[in-house]
């Protein structure tokens, strides 16, 4: 997903968004509709890293770290995660320094809302502040 939902954002400097789940098919789903829902243009780049190698229920730092790389423009990666181990796996890939690209920021946000805020607000060419800032104000959406 990385690449062909990006469109021309290969040749901008937009922050790079990495989705952790346990499963792979929550992870791209969940980019294909933060994708989606970015409007038409320059969309971010967005890479799923869900499961482990071989198709289980789990988290994986090989996943983790090439999708992070696939998405790493020059302008920082957001990575947002489900449930506790993809946070600790994820923590774990920062504590080392050389596993994910510069710039790297863990994400506290909930994973939908905040994936589809995150995607929205680099399409639009915001720093990765302003994509952390947008994700984290997610948690903060009424449904009623």
């Amino acid at each position: 997903m990385s690449d062909a939902a990006s469109g021309s954002a290969s040749a901008e400097k937009l922050v790079g968004i990495v989705l952790v789940s346990h499963s792979a098919a929550v992870a791209a789903s969940v980019a294909e509709l933060a994708a989606g829902l970015a409007g038409g243009g320059t969309t971010a780049p967005v890479a799923p890293a869900g499961g482990i190698e071989g198709g289980g229920f789990g988290t994986s730092a090989e996943l983790i770290s090439a999708a992070a790389a696939s998405v790493d423009r020059g302008a920082g990666v957001a990575v947002l995660t489900d449930l506790g181990s993809a946070v600790l796996t994820v923590k774990t890939l920062l504590a080392e320094g050389d596993e994910l690209p510069a710039h790297t920021r863990l994400v506290d946000a909930p994973f939908v809302e905040g994936a589809v805020a995150a995607v929205v607000t680099a399409s639009a060419g915001a720093d990765l502040a302003a994509v952390e800032a947008a994700a984290s104000e997610a948690y903060s959406y009424r449904k009623v």
